[in-house]
């Protein structure tokens, strides 16, 4: 050992055996100390190490940007997601269904598969929904609805005069495609349906006091002037267990892939050791490793 790095031990009493001398000079010599991680080192996921320009990737592709304006806790949340994923890229490696190096999201995606298949139940049964189905009417439950056609123009003048028309008879498709600034397309996109809380409130009151076929007055908005036309008026109802078939059936199935993805992830993690260096992160870390290596 050189001389500038010896290592000052205590004074030991006379008394000692050569026994425990031993031990005690034993447990007081040099320990090495290990190095500390890389200043662009944010966390060692599986004995890998992971940077925080790998992060800012991560946040480009989930967010379409670095994320640098977000608070500590939503970038505490992400960049627990973001070590999840790599988590269960590695198990899907490790289990032999995905390929070292390859995409992640398609590494977890393949670990999905395999746990569905092997689970064998991922397809609802008709006796699982029609149970789910009574269990939750009054999710099931919609309001009074209406269907629209709206004309939108820029000045009151030309908005009167549509008016006029279409209390002389016009049809309020053919005055729309010549006049409107959005071709009279019904709201809500091919067949909408609205609520009387899915329109603005200054709109509401005036098209729920509307007949069907009925147009109303101009209505003015600070961007232009409007001419509403109920095609339909849909009662309050419950959603016939026919027509919320499918939107049932595809949310037990996103059930059952949310709990598999969430065993998965709690396998991984017993798995594998995680440690983040939050001295190295620019934000405040409060997320699930903090205060060091977790299981």
């Amino acid at each position: 050992m050189s001389r500038g790095a010896r290592c000052a031990r205590p004074a030991l009493p006379a008394a000692l055996s050569l026994f425990a001398l031993a031990v005690f000079v034993g447990a007081a010599g040099c320990q090495p100390r290990a190095e500390p991680p890389p200043s662009d080192q944010v966390a060692a996921v599986g004995g890998e190490a992971v940077t925080f320009s790998q992060f800012e990737a991560y946040l480009e592709r989930q967010l379409g940007e670095p994320g640098r304006g977000l608070a500590s806790d939503v970038l505490s949340r992400l960049f627990d997601q973001f070590v999840e994923e790599r988590l269960l890229a590695r198990l899907a490696v490790d289990r032999g269904v995905a390929a070292a190096g390859g995409g992640r999201r398609a590494a977890i995606d393949r670990l999905l598969a395999d746990a569905a298949a092997a689970a064998g139940d991922d397809e609802p049964t008709p006796a699982e929904i029609e149970v789910y189905y009574r269990e939750h009417l009054a999710e099931l439950e919609r309001p009074e609805r209406v269907r629209l056609r709206q004309i939108l123009v820029d000045d009151r003048a030309t908005a009167e005069r549509a008016l006029r028309e279409l209390r002389a008879g016009a049809d309020f498709a053919a005055v729309a495609a010549r006049v409107s600034n959005n071709s009279g397309e019904t709201f809500g996109g091919p067949g909408g349906e609205l609520s009387r809380d899915e329109l603005p409130p200054a709109f509401a009151d005036t098209i729920f006091q509307l007949a069907p076929g009925a147009v109303s007055e101009i209505v003015e908005a600070d961007y232009g002037f409007h001419l509403f036309q109920v095609v339909e008026r849909l009662p309050a109802e419950v959603l016939p267990l026919a027509a919320a078939r499918g939107e049932i059936r595809d949310h037990l199935r996103q059930e059952r892939a949310d709990r598999r993805l969430a065993a998965l992830a709690e396998e991984a993690r017993n798995r594998y050791d995680v440690e983040v260096y939050e001295r190295n992160l620019p934000f405040n870390y409060q997320g699930t490793y903090s205060g060091g290596e977790a299981r």
